[in-house]
């Protein structure tokens, strides 16, 4: 065992994640290589917020659209615009996006190869020891190559292989199935009801039973999407009467995408030894809203905090604190989130009534600072206050829908 290679980390999976997690520990002075699939994209809308791009220093070149509104369509088909006065909302094509992150890790000295996790073992002094099959190598194509890892980094995704190997298989995570068709962004006034500078997001039960509908404008491409966690639902039949009430159905099809989508944060990501969980693997997808990027990249540098003190101390109840300090963060708005998801997702009539809440300019204002930002917004009270015997009366029915 002492002729393999030994890393400070081992990262398996180079999305947004992983690839931060990487970058930052490389970026630290540890030894890491970063394990990806190649050519895997993970079906996204793709929308990231201002403060991503502030805090993990995302160039204005990889926005593909710069989206000024959101427009939500209730099963009436009635529409309310949700202009984002003072800001906006980045759009990025996750092909590109997340090839550029990977990228980034091994500028900052990550190694990266192309591979599939298949196991883990233990060398004769408990050092885990990461199996995975390379695309191609010095070993020939297909055979499995070892490396010692001191920590290793499950960034493989909801269906997280290194999740099965390493932790215990008590905890099922609930998620939703996500599918998407990236199409051929219409010409100008090509398709009535396309925006190109406009989030549409559609609360119909034909749509999706307890999700929703998307078209996310991409600059010259956009994502049709929607997902759902009833099984028997078809996603493609939902997505293509999307593209046809949308006037998309003729428009070009580049690619189709799907992939499962987890509902809250696994209740512990790391084996108490010198493993540990993040992004999709650790379930780290906002409910109701379904968005991954941010607090996936925030999950991989709290993760890298903690593989670093990890390995610098060997006290493996450090790898905790990536959980804990991401919860004291998150954790109210994933709560928040879930309660809305549960409640307003649940059928029609109530759908109806929570589109109907989004035409108010208080719950509009919240909505987009809490997005942009990433956190609940404390310093509007009478605001919330507002909002909250406007959500009592719709309860109640005391508005009509």
């Amino acid at each position: 065992m002492d002729t393999i290679e030994t890393f400070d980390a081992v990262v398996v999976g180079g999305g947004p994640a992983g690839a931060t997690a990487a970058t930052d520990l490389a970026n630290a002075g540890r030894s890491v290589l970063l394990l990806d699939r190649a050519g895997k994209i993970k079906p996204c809308g793709g929308a990231i917020p201002p403060r991503l791009i502030r805090d993990f220093a995302i160039p204005e070149s990889l926005l593909v659209a710069r989206v000024g509104s959101a427009r939500v369509v209730a099963p009436s088909g009635k529409r309310v615009d949700m202009p984002i006065n003072g800001g906006f909302v980045g759009m990025v094509d996750r092909e590109e996006f997340d090839e550029w992150l990977r990228v980034r890790a091994a500028d900052a000295g990550a190694v990266r190869r192309d591979g599939t996790f298949e196991q883990l073992t233990r060398d004769s002094d408990g050092t885990a020891v990461v199996h995975y099959r390379p695309k191609s190598g010095v070993n020939g194509a297909g055979d499995l190559v070892q490396v010692r890892a001191r920590a290793v980094i499950g960034a493989d995704g909801a269906n997280s292989a290194v999740a099965r190997a390493t932790l215990p298989a008590d905890e099922r995570m609930p998620h939703v199935f996500a599918y998407h068709e990236i199409v051929r962004s219409p010409s100008e006034g090509g398709a009535a009801e396309f925006d190109g500078t406009r989030c549409d997001i559609y609360y119909e039960g034909h749509v999706s039973p307890d999700f929703y509908g998307w078209v996310f404008p991409h600059g010259e491409t956009t994502s049709v999407g929607t997902g759902t966690a009833h099984k028997g639902f078809s996603l493609r039949d939902a997505v293509g009467a999307l593209r046809g009430a949308t006037g998309l159905a003729d428009v070009e099809t580049l690619r189709r995408e799907g992939a499962p989508i987890p509902l809250r944060p696994r209740r512990r990501w790391d084996n108490g030894r010198d493993v540990v969980l993040v992004g999709d693997a650790a379930g780290t997808v906002a409910p109701a809203s379904g968005e991954g990027i941010y607090y996936a990249m925030a999950g991989g540098r709290l993760v890298a905090e903690a593989v670093d003190a990890f390995v610098a101390s060997g006290d493996a109840r450090v790898l905790a604190t990536a959980r804990k300090r991401f919860m004291k963060a998150h954790g109210k708005v994933f709560w928040v989130l879930g309660l809305l998801q549960r409640f307003w997702y649940s059928n029609d009539r109530r759908r109806e009534q929570f589109v109907n809440i989004c035409r108010d300019p208080d719950v509009q204002q919240l909505t987009w600072e809490a997005y942009m930002n990433k956190e609940l917004v404390r310093r509007k009270p009478l605001a919330h206050v507002r909002i909250f015997f406007k959500d009592l009366a719709h309860l109640f029915r005391l508005v009509s829908p």
